[in-house]
């Protein structure tokens, strides 16, 4: 247990993954590009890419195709998660948590508090990164879209919820994108989003964030105070 950290009334707090604890977007990008080579397709802007990065991997290259090319949706994922894996046992893979992550995981970890992930990345994935990480022992729950609907229905929230016994005023997610947001707003639990991610600040604070964070250390504290502003 991490000495220090402030109190707070959250028994559960749910973190988005690529753009708010790792920094993906360089993998994302470039395996994204080799999923639409397979299908005779031209690489996605890395903007666009960017847009759809917290979704599912098959509703991120639907959303990314033209309208024409539905039917690509099943072999372009499939040469994504390919070239994925590849990229993963490439010598060079980086795959980097943001500053201040594993400092502040370790501050939250309480024995009266949960922490939980919620992501678009599936769970074999997932899982190879928080060990990568050293991570793995910080999360009671790991929701993926293995078992749940996409982002921003609610059902990833829901079932991390339902595993540990949680209700949703009990409960904060941590995220980048307004599909993140909006996952916790269909869920009936409070957010907060944050600065470094790939959704600007103001966008997340209309999808309905309580604020956004510019720092991850930010955190603590930041718990500590929010549910008093929403008394």
């Amino acid at each position: 247990m991490a000495a220090g950290a402030p109190s707070h009334p959250y028994r559960l707090i749910v973190f988005d993954f690529d753009g708010t604890l790792v920094d993906s977007q360089a993998g994302i990008v470039h395996c994204m590009a080799a999923g639409f080579a397979a299908v005779g397709l031209p690489a996605p802007e890395a903007g666009a890419v960017r847009r759809v990065v917290g979704l599912s991997l098959e509703l991120a290259i639907a959303r990314l195709l033209p309208d024409a090319a539905g039917d690509a949706v099943a072999p372009a994922a499939a040469a994504y998660r390919e070239a994925f894996l590849a990229w993963r046992a490439d010598p060079a893979f980086h795959e980097p948590l943001f500053e201040g992550v594993a400092e502040t995981l370790e501050r939250l970890d309480r024995p009266e508090v949960l922490l939980g992930i919620a992501t678009g990345k599936n769970l074999r994935g997932l899982s190879a990164s928080l060990e990568r990480h050293g991570l793995r022992h910080r999360f009671t729950t790991l929701q993926t879209p293995d078992h749940s609907p996409s982002k921003p229905h609610p059902g990833m929230l829901q079932r991390a919820m339902n595993e540990v016994g949680c209700y949703p005023d009990e409960t904060v997610l941590i995220g980048d994108t307004t599909f993140d947001i909006e996952m916790a707003q269909n869920a009936g639990t409070v957010s907060l989003g944050v600065s470094w991610g790939y959704h600007d600040p103001e966008e997340l604070r209309a999808a309905g964030a309580r604020g956004v964070l510019a720092e991850m250390a930010e955190l603590p504290e930041r718990l500590a105070t929010l549910a008093g502003e929403l008394s």
